[in-house]
């Protein structure tokens, strides 16, 4: 029986380049044994922070096969790894899945498909995760990206909810009662959360007709990760743990423990301060504050169109720098 990820924190990992056309593998696996060695959960390769459309399939499995050998020959034997996609249609992406799994993925977060957002119904979505998941050789998680605080009632079927910032899928939506009814598939074991709508990550994580062994609900934001531990989340798939692992981890385990409750909100508060740069600036402020703090990687190391680095430069950088400053100071706290 398939199972989901383990609870925890994960990395989605940007993607090095040495230029426009080759790939920094040196750089890649670095970075992953890094994270790897502090303790960071399991890491998501090729998502939207990790540039997944801007990769051949050949690039995919290459990146993919050569963290995978990198983490087992520094010791990381089994380190959890998942792969996105972001194909629109059902074969490309179990192709895709089946070649991550080869090169030794263990799970696949299946971004919702958005080329006809506005016309897609509940149904013809479950329909499309079904289908993946039916002919995938590995469990697969629903990916879900932005929609707003505030959305109408909505039936399973014809439902059309608006997103307030459009992120990387055109505005598609997937309510809650479909992602339940997902949850059943046998080979569809999780589900990523990349909005701040909590109420949503409640009706999903604490869902009582949900089973929450085989079905893991994860946000997608770590400044909302204490909240949305609350609720029952698993954990969180956060850009700003790719930049300040231990601490991550740290609050993870800290507002499991219900321990210190002034200590989590303290700490909650550092997190949700520095993640807004990333909030602003996605993919291209990871790749940036990577750069700047870990040492890893291009300031300007991303693929067209998002070349340049941050917009504004480092004056832009500057105005972030005592936020990720509270964050650096926290980390060198932590062993």
């Amino acid at each position: 029986m398939a199972t989901p990820p383990p609870p925890g924190i994960y990395v989605p990992v940007p993607t090095f380049f040495l230029s426009s056309t080759s790939l920094d593998l040196s750089t890649q696996s670095s970075h992953a044994i890094h994270l790897a060695g502090s303790h960071i959960t399991g890491l998501v390769l090729l998502g939207s922070m990790g540039e997944a459309i801007h990769l051949t399939n050949l690039e995919r499995v290459t990146v993919v096969r050569h963290v995978r050998q990198s983490l087992e020959h520094a010791g990381h034997s089994g380190y959890p790894l998942i792969v996105g996609t972001a194909t629109q249609n059902i074969e490309d992406t179990v192709v895709q899945l089946a070649e991550a799994q080869e090169a030794g993925a263990k799970w696949g977060l299946v971004l919702a498909p958005g080329y006809f957002a506005s016309c897609a119904t509940q149904d013809g979505i479950e329909a499309w995760y079904r289908a993946v998941a039916d002919k995938s050789p590995l469990p697969i998680m629903v990916y879900l990206r932005h929609y707003p605080i505030s959305i109408p009632l909505v039936k399973l079927t014809g439902a059309h909810i608006s997103y307030h910032y459009p992120g990387v899928s055109n505005n598609v939506a997937i309510a809650p009662q479909t992602l339940a009814q997902l949850s059943t598939h046998p080979n569809i074991v999780g589900c990523k959360l990349s909005h701040g709508n909590l109420s949503h990550h409640a009706q999903i994580a604490s869902n009582a007709s949900i089973d929450h062994v085989a079905f893991a609900t994860f946000t997608g934001l770590g400044q909302q990760l204490t909240s949305a531990l609350t609720v029952g989340c698993a954990g969180a798939i956060d850009g700003l743990a790719g930049v300040f692992p231990k601490t991550m981890m740290h609050l993870f385990r800290l507002a499991l423990s219900g321990e210190n409750i002034k200590e989590v909100r303290r700490l909650q508060y550092v997190v949700s301060a520095a993640n807004e740069m990333i909030v602003k600036h996605g993919a291209v402020g990871i790749k940036v504050a990577v750069r700047k703090v870990l040492g890893f990687g291009k300031i300007d190391g991303m693929r067209p169109p998002l070349t340049g680095g941050l917009l504004g430069g480092d004056m832009e950088w500057d105005t972030w720098r005592r936020v990720v400053g509270d964050m650096w100071l926290e980390e060198n706290k932590l062993p």
